[in-house]
């Protein structure tokens, strides 16, 4: 770890959410492979720039292409990945962009540790539960994840031959097998409206 190293302050979140005119969060999508979450991020993503805010969307295998792939999926390497993640989509936010990531983030412990990253510098964190029943999962598969691990193909699969920590009191629980992408992309843009994370679309 480097010791040799000098944080340089500059302008704050509030400084820039002024010029800018508007604020930064992370909106962080969490849930089994083939919830939805990357769906429903890709909707809520285009559907803020449609509407002229400032979005970006981190999505978990897209991720792996690049900043994290030097990752496995260990319970190390995935501490890692979501760390590395936390500290990304606080960039993104502080700048005032709103951040939104999809990652299975299985662990209480980093998704807390993604919170308290934002919470240090008052920068909002919306933790968004995209709940389905596994069963309905592999019913989906669309990547022939579930049918691997089933096999004995994938080893460490969340939600088969390694756990799923249900987040206890998330901002927002959908229920992906019970509503459809355009009614979860409302119910996460009503939440920030009526928090005044953004102004009525």
């Amino acid at each position: 770890m480097a010791t040799n190293i000098t944080w340089h302050p500059g302008l704050t979140h509030d400084e820039r959410s002024k010029f800018r005119g508007q604020g930064g969060l992370t909106i962080w999508l969490t849930g089994l492979s083939a919830s939805g979450k990357s769906t429903i991020a890709t909707a809520l993503e285009q559907h803020l720039l449609h509407n002229g805010l400032a979005a970006y969307r981190l999505d978990g295998d897209n991720i792996r292409f690049g900043l994290n792939k030097d990752l496995g999926f260990s319970e190390k390497d995935r501490n890692e990945n979501i760390r590395r993640i936390a500290e990304v989509s606080k960039l993104f936010a502080d700048s005032t962009t709103i951040s939104i990531t999809s990652f299975i983030s299985p662990y209480r412990a980093d998704r807390d540790l993604a919170r308290a990253l934002h919470d240090k510098d008052n920068i909002p964190f919306v933790e968004v539960y995209v709940d389905v029943p596994v069963e309905v999962a592999e019913q989906r598969d669309p990547k022939g994840l579930y049918k691997k691990a089933r096999a004995g193909l994938i080893p460490e699969f969340t939600g088969i031959s390694a756990p799923y920590e249900e987040p206890l009191k998330p901002e927002i629980h959908l229920h992906s097998d019970k509503t459809s992408v355009e009614e979860s992309v409302q119910v996460i843009v009503d939440y920030l409206v009526e928090k005044g994370y953004i102004k009525a679309l």
